[in-house]
């Protein structure tokens, strides 16, 4: 009996048109009894779709847009013999360019046909699952600014990021990890299963995601004058050689803050209480790769 697969499409993902998806998973997969296509309408949707096919038996799921997308399927199979495959089409793509999906869509729709896949680990921060970061801090409140906006894209990042740079002052931390508590004014701090956040933007360089630890990456406030060197540094995959930020691992950790705040998780936003409890899944996740 073959398993059958249930492509989840996010529609408004990224800026790539859809249109020919259809076509090129038909292309692919010749019988179209083993398969389904579905689009999703709404933020959230498609953790119910998959969650609903998974209670059908399906056990081949295919997240079709980005990081967001990718993280919503992948929160409702984790922890079974489902696999993730991704089909990426989103702004960062994180999670596909750490595991060497290719972006091209039909490359990626014959590493799903070939069948081969690997176990990955998962976080938590709360109730929140997360792929490749989530973290708090800076790249929160970009996040959070960024997503009220009306036109996405990176280019529309970098200028949200730059604008904001200017009047975003560091928050005080209580860390807990390894046994040890410190404090830290901290202008961001990232809790990466994956290297990156998307893009290539390499957050924790060292950071193997089916190790059965988290990297946490605890960046300082820097001048302006030196943040084109900080963000060259996130690209060359160097940037835990900073002097500006710290680093460590470990399988858990509890972050304390003055108030409730922002936090990001594969580059969605939300907003979380004053004590953040992440943690690390050892080898939850079934994904299909090259």
């Amino acid at each position: 009996m073959v398993d059958k697969i249930i492509f989840i499409i996010n529609p408004v993902s990224g800026k790539k048109k859809k249109k020919n998806i259809p076509v090129l998973i038909k292309k692919t997969f010749d019988n179209e009894d083993e398969y389904k296509i579905v689009y999703t309408s709404f933020a959230g949707e498609a953790t119910i779709i998959a969650k609903k096919y998974l209670n059908k038996g399906y056990k081949k799921f295919i997240a079709i847009g980005g990081d967001g997308t990718v993280n919503e399927v992948a929160s409702a199979i984790v922890d079974t013999d489902a696999i993730l495959g991704i089909l990426p089409l989103g702004s960062g793509n994180g999670l596909a360019r750490h595991l060497k999906i290719p972006l091209k869509l039909q490359k990626g729709l014959n590493i799903i046909k070939k069948g081969n896949h690997k176990k990955i680990d998962y976080g938590e921060i709360n109730d929140h699952k997360f792929f490749c970061t989530t973290g708090v801090g800076f790249d929160a409140h970009v996040g959070h600014v960024f997503s009220k906006l009306e036109k996405r894209g990176f280019s529309n990042y970098i200028r949200t990021t730059v604008s904001e740079f200017r009047r975003y002052q560091p928050k005080r931390y209580e860390i807990s990890m390894n046994g040890t508590t410190i404090m830290r004014d901290a202008f961001l701090i990232t809790f990466a299963n994956a290297s990156q956040y998307g893009n290539n933007a390499h957050i924790a360089p060292k950071a193997i995601i089916n190790d059965g630890k988290l990297e946490i990456a605890i960046m300082r406030s820097f001048p302006l004058i030196t943040a084109p060197g900080i963000g060259a540094r996130l690209f060359l995959k160097n940037i835990d050689k900073s002097n500006y930020l710290e680093t460590y691992r470990c399988k858990s950790i509890v972050v304390k803050r003055n108030s409730p705040d922002v936090i990001h998780y594969d580059g969605e936003p939300g907003k979380m209480g004053e004590v953040l409890y992440i943690k690390i899944v050892p080898k939850g996740l079934n994904v299909f790769v090259n």
